[in-house]
């Protein structure tokens, strides 16, 4: 089992357009964040993508990502799905439609935002747009999904996104409140990456003090931070964190 950062920025991603801060100017390159996504793959072989951000085609450049067998998505904002229409190269490779997964208020929104990916598709032309057989997971229900897929229920700020967790390992990316179904679902997992936009709290993720105590309560083996802002010095905060937690970067693999 194997879980790749692809991206661990937030919305606007690190660095910032127009910002003059020393994060922004780094010359670390794990200081460098682009949108925040993930890839699964399983002892098996499968390879799942945990949302389309919009730097998705340079993170499978530069991950080596050619395919892959699912793709999650974890809530409908512009950062985790606007790169969806790079999926038309996975399309390619495997020569198949892909499984696509998202609770009902997501895979509405993203059809309608993205209507021509929806309409029926003219093999005869090619892969020249996306493909996915399309599967609505209803209130975070991980049941009956394949890959040893669960997902789980999260609050960020006024909707819900979904967690996911595969095997030992779990990812929950913007989310300000997890329930107890939550937590019941982390319980006993190994890696855990999780939310952590800010040092201050922000109305729909969580920040450090918040994230610390989640980490403290689930207890994960090892625990990632992820969606992180400008405001976090990679070195800085890396050597302050306790034992056992650290910050994510871009390309970082994870067993």
């Amino acid at each position: 089992m194997k879980l790749t950062i692809l991206g661990c920025g937030g919305s606007a991603g690190v660095p910032l357009i127009g910002c003059d801060c020393g994060v922004c100017h780094s010359d670390n390159p794990k200081n460098i964040r682009s949108r925040a996504s993930v890839l699964f793959e399983t002892s098996e072989g499968a390879r799942i993508l945990v949302d389309s951000s919009p730097d998705l085609r340079m993170q499978a450049l530069q991950a080596g990502i050619s395919t892959i067998d699912a793709l999650i998505l974890t809530h409908a904002h512009a950062d985790h799905c606007h790169g969806l229409d790079d999926v038309r190269s996975f399309n390619f490779h495997k020569n198949a439609a892909i499984d696509l997964y998202a609770d009902a208020p997501t895979m509405t929104e993203v059809q309608q935002r993205f209507e021509y990916i929806f309409r029926e598709h003219k093999h005869a032309f090619g892969w020249y747009k996306p493909e996915f057989t399309c599967h609505v997971v209803e209130g975070g229900s991980g049941e009956g999904l394949p890959y040893n897929i669960t997902l789980f229920p999260q609050i960020h700020g006024r909707i819900e996104t979904l967690g996911v967790r595969i095997g030992d390992m779990a990812y929950s990316t913007d989310v300000n409140h997890l329930s107890e179904a939550a937590f019941n679902a982390l319980e006993g997992v190994r890696v855990w990456v999780v939310d952590c936009l800010r040092t201050l709290p922000a109305p729909s993720h969580a920040h450090l003090e918040l994230t610390l105590s989640w980490i403290e309560r689930v207890k994960p083996e090892r625990a990632i931070l992820t969606h992180m802002s400008h405001e976090f010095d990679y070195d800085v905060l890396n050597a302050a964190l306790p034992k056992g937690v650290e910050m994510a970067f871009d390309g970082m693999e994870i067993v």
